[in-house]
């Protein structure tokens, strides 16, 4: 097969994917929302923290409004909807048809996640700009190169995501249910990745420890990128870790989707 055509089966997926959220919007909307509420809660709880006082942990207030605004952008391209899908096939047994087809499993999620974040992020974005547009004091890069960082940075924080959520995922080879699972890697995530609090705010020792593990790629990366709190070279040194964390991650999937798969041979699943 050529490689034309295994991407035209992968971008089928991808235009499936995103066809099944806008089918099943209302849920899609109503996860949306949530997250809007959520961010509007946090807005109120750090201006109680600032609370006439110029800087925290090196972040202004303005800094701080952007900072929030950036972080709900990266967590809302890769939600829910598209973990859920993971682990469901998993779990209803309906992977065992994956099994039969000649398609990588793995590229295949990762295509249904890619086209389901066509429209997460479209949304996203869309609410970004509401909330910006009431809001005081925002600031936005002037260059079009920061832009263009942050945008390369982003996908690459798409990988990553993937690819942490891709092995919790797999983690339902060996469990009856996965909500444990999920919420166990939401709370990780976000303690680690820098989406409730900045890591600057951290102590020494877990500000390090965070900065060695993949979850800083997802939030803390981009912000730094979209605050302009590293220079061009940097970012492109941030990126490149990027990258070396989504490849990573994404060899790890696949070592432990080949174990988890002999698992189930082994057993007769």
């Amino acid at each position: 097969m050529t490689t034309a055509a295994r991407l035209n089966k992968y971008r089928s997926i991808a235009n499936r994917s995103l066809q099944n959220v806008m089918a099943y919007r209302n849920s899609y909307i109503i996860n949306l929302l949530a997250n809007s509420i959520n961010l509007v809660a946090i807005f109120f709880l750090w201006q109680g923290i600032y609370g006439g006082r110029e800087a925290v942990g090196g972040y202004s207030w303005d800094q701080m409004k952007t900072y929030l605004l950036v972080t709900f952008l990266a967590n809302s391209v890769l939600s829910w909807y598209s973990e859920t899908a993971i682990s469901g096939k998993i779990l209803d047994g309906s992977v065992a048809m994956d099994l039969l087809k000649p398609i990588d499993f793995q590229t295949a999620r990762f295509a249904e996640t890619l086209g389901a974040s066509l429209l997460e992020g479209a949304m996203s974005t869309v609410l970004l700009i509401v909330f910006a547009t009431f809001l005081t004091g925002v600031t936005f890069p002037h260059s079009p190169i920061v832009y263009l960082l942050f945008a390369v940075s982003l996908l690459c924080a798409v990988v990553v995501k993937f690819g942490v959520v891709y092995l919790a995922a797999l983690l339902c080879f060996w469990s009856t249910g996965s909500l444990g699972i999920v919420w166990t890697r939401i709370a990780l995530t976000n303690l680690l990745s820098g989406a409730l609090v900045p890591l600057a705010f951290f102590p020494d020792w877990l500000e390090k420890l965070a900065l060695l593990l993949p979850f800083q790629a997802i939030i803390h990366t981009p912000t730094m990128i979209f605050l302009q709190q590293a220079d061009t070279w940097e970012s492109l040194r941030l990126i490149g870790i990027q990258l070396f964390w989504g490849a990573g991650l994404w060899m790890a999937g696949k070592a432990m989707w080949n174990w988890a798969v002999r698992q189930v041979t082994i057993h007769g699943g």
